[in-house]
């Protein structure tokens, strides 16, 4: 039976949960997921976990922070007033904002999310929502195409 190896094109569904079983993103069969190994499609270590399996298999593969989004920094929490953000409802914990940050000149919008609401402030936070936890991916292999030259 054919396994997967480096620069084959491989057809995969998965789950990814955080550790109490939240789904932050998923594939079917019929809406796979096509990734080429070694092109770095997905994180390194899910590359790693799906080197050597077949089509058919199914594998339950865990990232720590540091191999997902990062670790939680609190250097990306950031307290403003609430008259500098331009929002046309009252801002409000977990609403996502397009906020405007400044690097080497240039402003580039950047997500923000809020987390915490005081009557003159709001604290965003900047870390994605993903950082500083556990993903668990359910992944199972469709398909394997070998690549030309490969």
């Amino acid at each position: 039976m054919k396994k997967v190896k480096k620069n084959d094109r491989v057809t995969i569904s998965y789950t990814g949960k955080l550790e109490n079983g939240t789904i932050f993103q998923a594939t079917t069969e019929s809406e796979p997921l096509i990734i080429t190994i070694g092109n770095l499609d997905v994180p390194p270590t899910l590359e790693q976990a799906i080197i050597g399996m077949s089509a058919g298999n199914k594998k339950l593969v865990k990232l720590e922070p540091d191999e997902g989004y990062g670790p939680r920094r609190k250097d990306l929490l950031q307290t403003l007033n609430r008259n500098v953000v331009n929002v046309d409802i009252p801002p409000q914990v977990g609403m996502i904002l397009s906020l405007k940050v400044e690097k080497d000149g240039q402003k580039y919008p950047v997500p923000a999310t809020v987390v915490e609401v005081n009557d003159d402030t709001i604290v965003v936070d900047y870390n994605h929502p993903l950082a500083g936890h556990n993903l668990l991916y359910d992944i199972t292999v469709i398909s394997i195409e070998e690549t030309l030259g490969a």
